[in-house]
């Protein structure tokens, strides 16, 4: 069963607008990770080190996650690109099929790869312009 969540991308202020939702719908936040917590963290500029590589909040059903994307990474925020829809998906087979079909006329931005938290990820920029991220983590319920 696909599990669907957007997944927003802030300009450096993330923590502060999930600091206002989480204030807005309640709950607490089921992951907060910091660049300074990453395995490269040594990699990024110092002013990064603190800010937000992922949150989730739970609101109802669905989860509400984000990161911040930085100029100082190379990353440029404009209306279309400041979110994804992320898939959470049931196995590492059908995340496959659904980035073979999603990116088809578009571009695979991030093959499908075990990554450092655990998960089989990817990201797509489908050919109508949406970005979407894939996963599958057995261990992260959907």
């Amino acid at each position: 069963m696909i599990k669907m969540n957007p997944y927003l991308n802030f300009a450096g202020n993330a923590e502060e607008a999930f600091n206002f939702y989480k204030a807005v719908f309640g709950g607490e936040f089921s992951m907060i990770q910091r660049f300074k917590e990453t395995p490269d963290a040594s990699k990024f500029p110092s002013e990064v080190q603190d800010k937000l590589m992922h949150v989730a909040l739970r609101i109802g059903d669905s989860t509400l996650m984000a990161t911040d994307s930085l100029e100082s990474m190379g990353q440029k925020l404009a209306v279309g690109n400041n979110f994804s829809l992320s898939l959470s998906v049931g196995s590492d087979a059908e995340a496959d099929q659904l980035l073979a079909k999603l990116s088809q006329g578009g571009k695979i931005d991030m093959p499908l790869e075990k990554v450092f938290w655990g998960s089989y990820f990817g990201m797509l920029t489908d050919k109508f312009g949406i970005q979407w991220m894939i996963s599958h983590d057995p261990n992260y319920p959907r």
